[in-house]
């Protein structure tokens, strides 16, 4: 899919670091996770290179930050449309190297998009406050102000989505960027830092290193260590996100952690089943399932448990399997060998304590790549099995029968995580009662689709802290002053 781009040039496979395109002392190859053929190769990055980036962002700092609002977002609006004008081949880069099928890379770079244009505009919005003074003849005036340098470490499953939703309100709020992608999706990530480059966007602004799993952890630590990087933005496990939290304590940075999730789903006797199976189907099965806010347990009501597992069955068997190539795929490859094995276990270890196969359960199209995985929808889970407790991160959709709502909402709430819940009701009462009841950080009520550039996105709990997405993601990314004047009078 790379042969195909229209403009070559998106093609970057080298780091950004102040104006300059630099290469590392050691190549990362870059995989197909359809196919494991290698399709390119970019820095394997080192805490060298970490440092260089550090300095060219605290060095662009003064200068980017004391720039108008309006001048920054004027910015930020010729990349948003950089980014539309090159949306096909952006797309063909995200399933080249993620696997997603194009329809669904499409859609990814039109979402991340939404988030650059929604924080250019709002850049022109910051406002601070006048406090009524207390004392005749002083003024208290509260500024808000960018944070600093800012590292952006994100994950391998939104590759322009997540990078976009960090970047855009850090470049907004008047910070400078350092940025490392997911190891197994970088040259998405570079592809979009170099049509903000082609957006005028001054040297040091945005910076950007690639690592390979052994060497994120130099790199990363770099940042953590050094107090010029005054915030940490992460998307990724709880476990990292402990550790981050606990690096940045030395120098008390500020952090935006969105992490694991366990998400449940709930449909109630009185839903709309056909609505409840539309809303499932779309919340599960993007990504092939490989989202953070995909619900990992199906709790359904004993009095249309068999109606709704019907219908859902049916529509998952008929979900076609495939390479990004293929037009027809719905489900693609999952990322690499190691989230495959964990879906297999996780639907073996059902299996072997009592579940039962409605669909799928199995790899399927072996001869054409190792990381296929059939969606599978199981019946007769229970809160013994791993997939009740670890995220799956695949097209596995276990279902649990339950009788009364307080029962229900126990179970959805017995998690570490918090997230994001779902819940399909028609009973207003019940409604008010389920989405209050419910410990997440995101609520999707008769609907599948949650995210939104406008919303605040992140989760309480194990989940993290901190949001992207409204003004509360921008809010992230600034510090507020405070300024007392006396002697008016």
């Amino acid at each position: 899919m790379l042969t195909t781009l229209a403009n070559p040039d998106l093609l970057r496979t080298r780091n950004l670091i102040a104006q300059h395109w630099c290469d590392a002392h050691v190549r990362l190859p870059v995989t197909d996770p359809a196919t494991g053929h290698v399709i390119a190769e970019v820095p394997d990055s080192n805490a060298a290179d970490a440092q260089r980036a550090a300095d060219a962002a605290a060095a662009a700092f003064p200068d980017w930050s004391r720039r108008t609002a309006r001048e920054r977002a004027q910015l930020i609006k010729r990349w948003h449309a950089l980014i539309l004008a090159h949306e096909q081949d952006l797309a063909r880069i995200i399933s080249a190297e993620q696997g997603k099928p194009m329809h669904e890379s499409l859609g990814e770079v039109r979402y991340g998009a939404s988030y650059v244009e929604w924080f250019a505009e709002e850049a022109t919005r910051i406002c601070g406050d006048v406090v009524a003074e207390a004392v005749p003849g002083r003024k208290m005036i509260v500024l808000k102000e960018p944070v600093g340098v800012v590292a952006a470490i994100t994950p391998w499953n939104f590759p322009l989505a997540m990078i976009a939703r960090k970047i855009a309100p850090a470049l907004a709020a008047g910070c400078t960027v350092v940025a490392k992608p997911a190891e197994d999706t970088p040259l998405t990530a570079l592809a979009l830092v170099w049509l903000a480059q082609q957006a005028g966007l001054p040297p040091g602004v945005l910076n950007i290193v690639t690592a390979s799993r052994a060497n994120t952890p130099a790199v990363v630590d770099a940042w953590l260590a050094d107090p010029r990087v005054r915030k940490i933005t992460f998307t990724g496990s709880t476990p990292v996100g402990k550790h981050l939290a606990r690096e940045s304590a030395g120098t008390l940075k500020k952090l935006s952690l969105e992490l694991g999730g366990n998400a449940p789903f709930i449909v109630f006797d009185d839903a709309d089943l056909d609505a409840a199976v539309d809303g499932l189907m779309a919340a599960k099965f993007r990504n092939g399932g490989q989202t953070c806010v995909c619900p990992n347990r199906v709790y359904v009501q004993d009095g249309v448990h068999d109606a709704f597992v019907e219908r859902l069955a049916a529509r998952v068997a008929a979900l076609h399997v495939g390479p990004a190539t293929e037009s027809a795929a719905q489900i693609g490859p999952m990322i690499n060998a190691r989230a495959v094995d964990k879906i297999d276990r996780h639907v073996r270890d059902a299996v072997d304590k009592g579940a039962r196969v409605v669909t799928g359960g199995e790899r399927v199209r072996t001869g054409d790549g190792p990381h296929y995985y059939a969606p599978t929808v199981l019946v007769d889970a229970t809160p013994a099995m791993a997939l009740a407790h670890e995220e799956t991160f695949g097209p596995v959709a276990p279902v649990f029968r339950f009788r009364h709502e307080d029962e229900v909402v126990r179970h959805a709430n017995d998690t570490p995580f918090g997230l994001a819940a779902y819940f399909y009701s028609n009973d207003v009462r019940r409604i008010w009662r389920v989405a209050q009841a419910l410990e997440t950080g995101i609520v999707g009520i008769n609907e599948g689709a949650l995210a939104s550039e406008a919303a605040p996105f992140g989760g309480v709990k194990e989940s993290g802290y901190g949001r992207e997405g409204s003004r509360h993601g921008l809010d992230d990314y600034m510090h507020t002053k405070y300024l007392c004047q006396g002697q008016l009078l």
